[in-house]
This record gives C-alpha cells, sequence and structure tokens, in this order.
C-alpha cells in the first residue's frame, strides 16, 4: 500500500518517553526497520564492489602492464589465486545483495562472512615471500607495517552493522588471518621465520589493538541503532516503514507493542500548516483535535477508520489509522487504465457515501482526488473504497474565536487539478458541492485516465477551472461512456455550485440510476484483483 489510513481516537499520546513499553528483551540490530535493513545492504554492495575494484587496482592491475611482470605474475598460483578469488567474491557479494529472494538477515550473514573472506584474501596477497622485515635506517627492523585488513575490518564494522557481539567476533577473525597468513607462507618456506616476541609484537598486537577500534566502532553504530528503534517506538507504535512523503506530511506502516494489529500513522509538522508562533500552534491543535473527533466518530465503511491521533513533544501532529491494502484510485486508473463505466459507478457510489455522512457532520474534505481514494481488499470483500487523508477538512462552522487565522481555508487548498471554481478562488461559499465538484474530476479520471484541465502550471490548471469548459470524456477514451454518466459528470463539473448535485446522497442516487449494459458484479471485480 502507498497510501495513509485512518481510525479512532483516544487523548492518550503515544509519542513521548512516559509510554509504556512492551515486556521483553530489547530488539538488537538484525530487527532494525527495513528501510535502514535495505540502507545496510547498499552500503554492503558498496563495500563489495569497493573491495572488487581497490583490490584489481592495487594488485592484479600493476602486474598486467607488462609482457615481463604478467610472465611472472602467472607462473605462481600464489601470486594470482588469491586476486581472482577475491575479485570474484567481491562481484558475488555485490550481486547477492540485490537478492529479494533472500532475506535481509541472510544478506547481512553472508556479508558478515565476505569480510572474513575478503581479510583472507587481502592477508595472502600480502604476506608471502617476505625475505625480511621493514628496515629503519640505523634503528634496524620495524616489523612489517599494518596491513590493509585493518583498514578494511574498520570499514566494514561501520558499514554494515550486526549485534556487537558477533561483529566482535567476525573482526577478530578477520584480523588473525595477518598472522596466520604469515604463519603458514612460513611453513611453506616462502617467509623469513620470525622468534615468538618478533612475531607477537608486529603480527598479533597491532591487530588486537585494532580490534579494539572495530570494537568502539561497533559499540557507535550499535547505540545510533538503538537510538533510532527507540525514536520510531512511539508508546504503543512502533513505526517500521516509511510509505511515502507528500505535501501534508509522512506516512508510516507501525505496528501496535502489544496488539496483532497494523497501523498506517501520518506525521504533520505544524510548520506545513502554517502555524509558527504558540498561539497559532495551540489554535489549530484545538482545530486539529476537533475535526480528528469528527472524523473518528464517523461509520462509514468507506470512511477510513482513525484508531488515535494527537502531538508528539515535538509538536509534530499524528493519526493513527488503519493499514489498506490495494490502489489508489491515481494509481489503478495509472497502471491498469482507465476502468468500465460500470465499475466507476461502483467506485464513485461508495465515495458518495463516504461524503454524505462527513457532510452531514459539517466536515467538508476539500481535497478529494484520487490518491486520497483507496481501492482496496477488505476482509473478503474487493473493490471496497476507503476515502483518505481529511487533513485540509473544514468545519462549516468555526467554533472558536481566532480560528480563521489557521483554519484549512488558509492553507493549500487542495489539489490544483481537482479544485472547483469557488474553491481556486478562495470564496467563503465553499460547501459540500465543492467536494461533488471534485468527485466529477475523479469521474473524468477514471473514465478516460486524464485530467479535465491540464495546465503547463498549477496556477494555469486553476485558471482554467474557474473559466474553461470541459471536453466531453467520451472524446478521450475508447470505452463506451453511456450518456446519461457523462451528462451527470459534466453536471457535477459546473461552474456554478447551484447547477450541481445539491447533496453527495443525491449524486449517489443518480449514478445508482445510471443504465449500464452490463452490471459490475462481485464476482467481476473478484476476477479483476486475482488476475492482478
Amino acid at each position: 500500500m502507498a497510501t495513509p489510513p485512518t481510525s479512532q481516537p483516544s487523548q492518550e499520546t503515544f509519542f513521548g518517553p512516559g509510554a509504556p513499553s512492551a515486556a521483553g528483551p530489547a530488539p538488537s540490530v538484525w530487527t532494525l526497520p527495513p528501510d535502514l535493513q535495505v540502507e545496510a545492504l547498499r552500503r554492503l554492495r558498496i563495500v563489495a564492489l569497493l573491495y572488487a575494484g581497490a583490490y584489481f587496482l592495487a594488485g592484479p592491475l600493476t602486474s598486467l602492464l607488462s609482457e615481463r611482470s604478467r610472465a611472472i605474475y602467472f607462473s605462481l598460483p600464489g601470486l594470482w589465486l588469491p586476486a581472482a578469488c577475491s575479485i570474484g567474491a567481491g562481484i558475488v557479494m555485490a550481486v547477492m545483495t540485490g537478492l529479494t529472494s533472500v532475506s535481509t538477515r541472510a544478506r547481512t550473514l553472508a556479508g558478515l562472512v565476505f569480510e572474513v573472506l575478503g581479510s583472507i584474501g587481502i592477508a595472502a596477497a600480502e604476506y608471502h615471500h617476505i625475505s625480511s622485515p621493514i628496515v629503519y635506517g640505523q634503528y634496524g627492523a620495524g616489523g612489517f607495517g599494518l596491513s590493509w585488513v585493518a583498514v578494511w575490518v574498520m570499514l566494514f564494522s561501520v558499514a554494515v552493522p550486526a549485534p556487537t557481539r558477533v561483529a566482535v567476533i567476525v573482526a577478530a577473525l578477520s584480523l588473525a588471518t595477518v598472522p596466520a597468513s604469515y604463519a603458514l607462507n612460513t611453513r611453506l618456506g616462502m617467509n623469513v621465520p620470525l622468534g615468538g616476541d618478533q612475531f607477537f609484537f608486529n603480527l598479533v598486537f597491532p591487530y588486537f589493538v585494532v580490534l579494539l577500534m572495530a570494537y568502539g566502532g561497533v559499540r557507535v553504530v550499535s547505540r545510533l541503532g538503538a537510538a533510532v528503534r527507540q525514536a520510531r517506538e512511539l508508546g504503543s507504535y512502533r513505526l517500521v516503514e516509511r510509505l511515502g512523503r507528500g505535501g501534508m506530511g509522512e506516512v508510516w506502516r507501525a505496528e501496535h507493542r502489544l496488539l496483532a494489529r497494523p497501523a498506517a500513522i501520518k506525521l504533520i509538522r505544524p510548520e506545513v500548516l502554517g502555524a509558527n508562533d504558540p498561539e497559532a500552534r495551540r489554535l489549530l491543535m484545538r482545530r486539529f483535535e476537533r475535526e480528528a473527533q469528527a472524523t473518528a466518530m464517523m461509520r462509514s465503511l468507506h470512511t477510513i477508520e482513525l484508531y488515535d491521533f494527537g502531538v508528539s513533544d515535538d509538536g509534530t501532529f499524528y493519526h493513527v489509522m488503519e493499514l489498506l491494502g490495494g490502489y489508489d484510485l491515481h494509481a489503478l486508473v495509472g497502471r491498469f487504465g482507465p476502468v468500465p463505466a460500470e465499475r466507476a459507478v461502483h467506485l464513485l457510489r461508495q465515495v458518495c457515501d463516504s461524503l454524505g455522512e462527513a457532510h452531514e457532520a459539517g466536515l467538508i474534505h476539500r481535497d478529494i482526488k484520487p490518491a486520497n481514494i483507496y481501492a482496496c481488499r477488505y476482509g473478503r470483500e474487493v473493490d471496497v473504497v476507503k476515502v483518505l487523508d481529511f487533513g485540509l477538512v473544514k468545519h462549516v462552522q468555526a467554533s472558536e474565536p481566532g480560528a480563521d487565522l489557521v483554519t484549512a481555508g488558509q492553507l493549500a487548498g487542495g489539489t490544483p487539478a481537482f479544485m472547483a471554481p469557488e474553491q481556486a478562488l478562495g470564496e467563503d461559499r465553499v460547501d459540500a458541492r465543492s467536494d461533488l465538484y471534485a468527485v466529477g474530476c475523479v469521474a473524468y479520471w477514471l473514465l478516460t485516465g486524464t485530467l479535465v484541465f491540464e495546465g503547463a502550471t498549477p496556477l494555469e490548471t486553476i485558471v482554467m477551472h474557474v473559466h474553461a469548459q470541459p471536453e466531453l470524456p467520451s472524446r478521450r477514451t475508447d470505452l463506451p461512456i453511456p450518456p446519461q454518466l457523462e451528462a451527470l459528470v459534466l453536471t457535477c463539473l459546473a461552474k456554478d455550485p447551484a447547477a450541481r448535485p445539491a447533496t453527495a446522497d443525491e449524486l449517489g442516487a443518480r449514478l445508482a440510476a445510471v443504465p449500464l449494459e452490463r452490471p459490475w458484479t462481485p464476482e467481476r471485480a473478484r476476477e479483476w484483483w486475482a488476475t492482478r
């Protein structure tokens, strides 16, 4: 699902530190939110590609530049085999990170295995055929320098998150490849033997120090991950994945921490609503609360259900809503094309049911558009419509002094492509018939797959809604449109509100009366959903 949902309110604030938490152990890094897991896998892919590229540039490339060096390079498997295996492993790891058929955790575990294998590849290339340590002039032998394995382990520790214990064990195994590689090649007669103290202080102790540094990095990343999880565990709800972002805020898929019920949470910053001072915020909060309560009282099946609402400690407003599965009408038509007339009637009648109840309660939606109307599976039913996002809802009666300073009437009043002329002009006579104009625009979109008016700029589109006459829908589609339905759509698009249907119930009744050659039955709806 791509669009937010709504539900039933309480005054309990689920944001903030004082909220209760579910019993049980704190989650580990393995349970990072999905979006952060995806980011970690993206970093893993970049690290794997960097490894393969850097290994090629630092090793095989210089040996392949001349015929003599190529002959030497390919004369011994110990020279070219580590490079071939290491570069190949980096490429395989980069490909594997993109395999969505493999679980996120399995791909992360494969990345940790790759950290160890990558370290083996580096150490094998660096620590063979060594005849003497590095000599620092008059000071004599000074060891062997620090291996690139150290850089590799430090990079991996901060780029690919894992539980602290696992990350430290993997880092220790990776760093151990340096002394192990040197010792193995010494036994094979390729490296100069070292005394016990020389071996320890040159090839063991430095990497113990690196391990401590890696542990510090892992702890920092772990604490950052814990902070992110804590920030997203908002009282009773845990934010799981961002579903979308729009002009009014963000929508997240969420889970209740004690119940199995999923939800969607919409977060709205007060600055977006134009409230930049304490008094405006106070009035806006009152309006937000009043209208959220009114929305939550609506019981139409076709109005998204509001579970909770409130304001966070940082002043962000939130709605907790039911989570839907399906398509908003913008995506549905964009993906599958215009719908047949009988299906358009079926969908639009459900929209009218939702708006009829809202209008009776004195609420004008003011942002009816395809993206705010969701066709979904609902229990065993399909093609069930839910009207979303009463974020620009306006109460017909302003109930408190100064409320007009922060009412939705002063905000960006809807979407230009679906805005009634009187709404576009900012007139006070915006009422239920303004929503019905937008329903006409939605009907036009469903039947033709095009907007009623589409100017080069939003302002030009608004001007066209105010002055231009719409083209007949039948001229923009090859699908048959009953004349009565076409006439009704144009009636909804009348410039004068008085010429439109007076109420959503009247529009719904007139839609039901449109003669259709073939009704949109539950069987047809189930067949459509089953094939798509």
